[in-house]
């Protein structure tokens, strides 16, 4: 079990990644502050030992992507409607802003999650295939399957 300062030091610089991980996943900010708590009492609980402070940004990622994906999975989840599918996103936004995050939103989500990675958290391809196991080459085609299918729904040139 980890002490009160070493939790404190990675909520202080983990917090806005796993929210922000959490909204691209579940668009919901309860379930979002769910999984925030989930993700921190394992890091409490937990005996790993990181390498460096990337080894353990990138557990949190991880953590906290698979937190989301089984939330996901949950029965009640799957046979209800979600209230964000009823509430509109908010006015406050620009349009343009908000026609992007529809977009992004309504991508697959072994399209959003390397697209929230690579632009939003700013990882390169192989470093995303390292923390979602998979082959960078898959990372690549993912990400630019991702951008034709922005591209589409968008209208737009270019996207990358």
């Amino acid at each position: 079990m980890r002490s009160e300062a070493e939790v404190n030091r990675a909520v202080y610089l983990y917090a806005d990644t796993v929210r922000r991980i959490c909204m691209v996943y579940l668009k919901n900010y309860a379930d979002t502050e769910d999984i925030f708590q989930t993700v921190f009492m394992k890091y409490l609980l937990s005996s790993a030992v990181f390498e460096n402070d990337e080894h353990e940004k990138a557990w949190f990622i991880r953590v906290t992507i698979n937190a989301c994906k089984d939330l996901l999975k949950d029965f009640f989840r799957k046979n209800t409607v979600p209230l964000d599918e009823i509430i509109p996103i908010s006015t406050e936004m620009s349009e343009d802003n908000r026609e992007v995050l529809e977009a992004v939103l309504k991508l697959p989500a072994k399209y959003k999650e390397v697209v929230y990675l690579h632009y939003y958290e700013g990882y390169s391809c192989v470093e995303i295939g390292k923390m979602l196991n998979k082959n960078v080459n898959t990372i690549y085609t993912l990400l630019n399957r991702a951008r034709e299918m922005l591209r589409e729904k968008l209208g737009g040139e270019d996207i990358g």
